[in-house]
């Protein structure tokens, strides 16, 4: 088969398991791909070709031996470059990391391998996750699949774009305020950020401790459930992982939305969203309304204080987490002679890229004597008042429902000298991660010039199968799934 690489990840078991294709053919269509459109989407900054051919005929031969092979067997899956595998390249798409090999792999690495997954490369991103658009990184911009004119979102654009293009079915980013679900949405892909706690982070280069979640980016519902089962559970290795029963979602897959009751926050259809936005995420309500599900106005009062909040807090602990990369330890390090001090500066001068110097004097500033209270403190109190508001629309709904970008993916270059238009891009998605809870991003529609809108679908804590379901009922009753770009 030649189109192998147009298939989903749960195709992919199914010829696998029939012994329809081999691992080897699954993994050398997919290559075949990367090098047709990798030039015009520039979404890997590293790939392993060989090593993924060879693990691909090592499956192939215990296959043909009968022995048990695991639930994602052979499937091939790109890695944000964030998230560390052992002597790998993990650079964070910094100059400041450019040649660091972790010595040991996050747990979300063993996780998928376990799986059978098969690590074709690793993505591009906005440098150390600071960003909306992928063009913060320090080595190259990746375009969006269905407009090269056009930003795939950020900060895992790259592995949103490799999945909207094919060149790999399903991906892992990692997502502070929005890094999956935004980009996910202006791809025309699925991306789900799951409940604070749900997915280990241990290997996950910091950005904002009490923010970061790794999470899937996929082509559809199904890959989606799929691989946040594979990767969630409790991890000794991170404190902050929660011993919570993980669920086999794919059971919680059903057409149809009888009995559930969907909010719609009026905070989230402001002024700003674009109305092409607005059309796709309201007719979309009508879809979910047509499958039985109960859908009322609700309110976050507290929404329009997010932005703020979250760049205080998100700034403050990056501030806290990217003073280790000083030159000494490892990483870049200045080549002048200098003193300590000196080396220290220009080390971080030259390192660091201009998000990353804005983020880390913002949060410097935030935690410094005489303003730690007035900023952070502060912050933190409205973060528990916007956790508070979901707490009690949940009370009320299973779920809620906004869009996840006010608008569609904007041009390159279009916002990357306006910080707060582009700080803007994440309206929607930022509240999710202040409060903890889950959220996951799906298409719904063209906009704009064609381009992919997302649907957002926010949830309890640690109900991801309800989104899942929700999501899934919307996709299977719509043709969204099936849009693809022209590359």
């Amino acid at each position: 088969m030649d189109n192998i690489y147009e298939l989903s990840a749960h195709e992919i078991c199914k010829l696998i398991r029939r012994k329809e294709v081999s691992v080897e053919e699954v993994i050398t269509s997919q290559f075949n791909r990367i090098e047709k459109v990798e030039e015009k989407i520039k979404a890997f900054l590293s790939l392993y070709k060989e090593e993924a051919l060879d693990e691909a005929r090592q499956w192939d031969k215990k296959i043909s031996q009968g022995k048990k092979i695991p639930p994602l067997c052979g499937v091939p899956i790109a890695i944000k470059d964030v998230i560390c595998i052992k002597d790998k390249l993990t650079t964070c798409a910094s100059r400041i990391l450019q040649n660091f090999r972790p010595p040991y792999s996050a747990t979300v690495i063993d996780k998928i391998k376990n799986a059978g997954c098969i690590i074709i490369g690793k993505t591009n991103m906005d440098e150390f996750a600071m960003g909306s658009s992928t063009e913060n990184s320090a080595f190259q911009i990746t375009y969006n699949p269905w407009n090269r004119e056009t930003i795939p979102g950020g900060s895992s654009g790259g592995s949103a774009a490799a999945v909207a293009g094919r060149e790999v079915p399903i991906a892992l980013g990692s997502d502070t305020g929005g890094s999956i679900r935004q980009p996910a949405a202006l791809c025309g892909v699925v991306g789900l950020k799951p409940t604070y706690g749900r997915v280990s982070r241990y290997g996950l280069v910091a950005f904002a401790s009490s923010l970061d979640q790794i999470g899937p980016l996929t082509r559809d519902v199904t890959d989606c459930a799929l691989l946040l089962k594979i990767i969630s559970g409790k991890d000794k290795m991170d404190s902050t992982s929660v011993n919570y029963p993980v669920p086999d979602y794919l059971e919680y897959l059903i057409p149809d939305l009888k009995g559930v009751k969907l909010g719609l926050p009026r905070e989230y259809f402001v002024e700003g969203i674009e109305k092409e936005v607005r059309e796709k995420v309201m007719q979309a309500t009508k879809v979910m309304e047509d499958l039985g599900a109960e859908i009322e106005e609700t309110s976050l009062p507290h929404t329009e204080y997010a932005i703020a909040t979250y760049y205080l807090i998100a700034t403050a602990e990056a501030s806290s987490n990217l003073a280790r990369y000083d030159g000494v330890g490892y990483g870049y390090r200045s080549k002048e002679k200098l003193d300590m001090i000196g080396m220290y500066k220009k080390t971080r001068r030259e390192g660091f890229g201009d998000e990353v110097k804005r983020r880390i004097m913002l949060g410097t500033y935030v935690l410094s004597k005489g303003y730690y209270e007035n900023y952070y403190g502060k912050a933190q109190r409205v973060r528990t008042l916007i956790r508070e508001d979901f707490e009690k629309a949940f009370k009320k709904f299973d779920a809620l429902i906004t869009p996840t970008s006010p608008t569609v993916a904007f041009k390159i270059g279009e916002k990357i000298d306006n910080p707060l238009q582009m700080y803007l891009s994440d309206i929607f998605t930022i509240s999710a991660n202040l409060a903890g809870i889950p959220g996951i991003s799906i298409p719904c529609g063209l906009g704009r010039n064609g381009l992919p809108v997302g649907l957002q679908i926010l949830g309890k804590p640690f109900d991801e199968k309800t989104i899942l379901r929700i999501a899934y009922a919307y996709e299977q009753n719509t043709e969204w799934r099936k849009m693809r770009p022209e590359i």
